[in-house]
């Protein structure tokens, strides 16, 4: 930045032999003038405030940040605070302190699009896969080595996880008369203690423990073995791993749709509604770097997807990552 040059012994010599209040004047006058030179001027505003706002039957509290800010010409180039702001923004959600991350069930649905999103950042993931298929689809994506496994086998899960940092599960379904639900979670679960990985995230679903009166009476008769195996991995990561930095997600109704990135996070244990798959995943990496969710257990769901099941007016308070 230049600014304009003053010849301080002229001045000197020009205001000797005036009177003290033309000195006092005169210097008045320069620094007006050095205050007025052409330098820049951002100004930036930050206005954070709660907005409440009905969606689809639901009326969602969260935040909105607003920013206004002034753009000015420093040496002929002009600067926008905006871009600053953003760029900054972008730098910090693209570090995270989990450099390699253990992902089960990474094969397709959630867990699928949550491996690409840790790629697409570039974060390592280790992804266990049970098919070959599956494999050298997952071995293309950039930053991703798929490891052939099973995780009914606990040993087996132990060693692909070994050198992580953090492991996410989002396992479910049967094999024979074997849920994985319960025994492949809890094999993440206990291999993550064994190795020393403290943070882990659980996905399962919404009427699960706390959440069990969210869930329609039909709908959790028809899910009622999915659910309660859930819950029984929820409970051994919650009782047993105690100084571990875990969280468990629980997610509404699926959908296979492209995101809305309205899905919200709730601690109301009477929250239901849908959400798409891969909103489901971009919460699951908010989670991940946010100390907020640790030891916390929370619904996700979609305000703005119409659902049957949703309680029409019902004030869904937004959890702050």
């Amino acid at each position: 930045m230049k600014l304009d040059t003053y010849n301080i012994t002229s001045m000197m010599a020009a205001t000797s032999s005036s009177s003290s209040s033309r000195r006092s004047s005169s210097s008045r006058r320069q620094l007006l003038e050095l205050l007025c030179s052409p330098v820049l001027v951002v100004v930036t505003i930050l206005v954070l405030s709660v907005v409440t706002v009905p969606i689809n039957g639901y009326i969602s509290s969260r935040p909105i940040t607003t920013t206004a800010f002034a753009r000015s010409k420093l040496d002929g180039r002009t600067s926008s605070t905006s871009s600053l702001l953003m760029s900054s923004s972008s730098s910090s959600s693209s570090s995270s302190k989990y450099k390699k991350i253990f992902v089960a069930g990474g094969s397709k649905g959630v867990g699928h699009a949550i491996v690409t999103k840790l790629s697409e950042r570039g974060t390592e993931v280790i992804a266990l896969v049970r098919s070959e298929e599956s494999k050298k689809e997952l071995d293309k994506i950039d930053g991703v080595t798929a490891i052939l496994g099973d995780a009914f086998d606990q040993k087996g899960v132990e060693n692909a996880m070994d050198g992580c940092d953090a492991a996410i599960t989002t396992l479910g379904g049967t094999t024979g008369d074997r849920r994985v639900d319960y025994e492949g979670n809890n094999n993440v679960i206990e291999s993550a203690g064994i190795l020393g990985v403290q943070r882990i995230i659980l996905l399962t679903s919404i009427g699960c423990g706390s959440s069990k009166e969210a869930a329609p009476p039909a709908v959790f008769e028809v899910l009622k073995d999915v659910l309660e195996a859930k819950e029984k991995a929820e409970n051994i990561l919650m009782d047993y791993y105690t100084n571990s930095n875990w969280s468990i997600i629980r997610p509404g109704g699926l959908v296979s749709e492209v995101m809305t990135g309205q899905a919200i996070l709730t601690e109301d244990t009477k929250t239901i509604g849908s959400i798409h798959r891969e909103d489901v995943a971009d919460l699951v990496i908010k989670v991940l770097d946010s100390t907020n969710t640790e030891r916390k257990i929370l619904s996700a769901v979609d305000p703005s997807i119409t659902s049957s099941v949703a309680v029409e007016g019902k004030v869904i308070p937004a959890f702050e990552l």
